[in-house]
């Protein structure tokens, strides 16, 4: 079984990003991103899908995190889609729920080759720390177009905007972690009765 593991560097007038995720980890991260929130909410990421991640970024913070937040959605999805290969074996479709004391988020992801990302439910604040709470739909629209993956979130409720976009973190990387696995029952088979993946050769 190949190594399921991609690194991404990205370097524009705004944003100096390198990134490595390995599918197959164990949890383990070292994120710096400028953004402490950030840096916070991908650990998360990292710890309840498994995944191993390392993130390096020197952002435009002066001007504000917009830039940075984006290009590292940008980022984490052309991670994903090289790292997954072309798709044989894997389930690519789950959902997961998860609560944070008083929030709960609902998260469903296909690994389909194609982008489409929804978002339902408010957050109760505009901003956790330094991250606006608009940027996070912004990171996973980002995310979803670059890994050719449907998204679909739900904020179905609470009143602390850290605990429902903390919810929604795990809930992805848990959603993320169940599509990505193999099914030995599949083989090498592709999980898709047009027996191919879109955006896959």
């Amino acid at each position: 079984m190949s190594v399921r593991q991609a690194t991404v560097r990205r370097q524009t007038a705004e944003t100096r990003i390198e990134m490595t995720i390995g599918l197959d980890g164990s949890g383990q991260s070292s994120i710096r991103t400028g953004v402490g929130a950030l840096d916070h909410f991908l650990t998360l990421f990292s710890r309840h899908g498994l995944f191993d991640l390392t993130v390096d970024v020197d952002g435009d913070l002066s001007v504000d995190a917009h830039h940075t937040v984006e290009d590292i959605g940008i980022c984490l999805g052309q991670a994903i889609r090289e790292a997954l290969g072309d798709h044989r074996g894997i389930r690519r479709t789950a959902d997961v729920a998860v609560p944070m004391d008083e929030a709960l988020a609902h998260v469903a992801v296909d690994c389909s080759g194609r982008s489409y990302y929804v978002q339902r439910g408010e957050f109760s604040s505009e901003s956790v720390g330094a991250l606006e709470t608009d940027l996070v739909r912004h990171f996973f629209d980002s995310l979803s177009r670059e890994a050719r993956m449907n998204i679909h979130v739900m904020t179905l409720y609470g009143h602390n905007a850290h605990h429902e976009v903390e919810a929604l973190f795990k809930a992805f990387a848990r959603a993320l972690d169940a599509a990505t696995r193999f099914d030995l029952r599949l083989g090498d088979r592709l999980p898709s009765t047009k027996e191919h993946i879109e955006g896959t050769s």
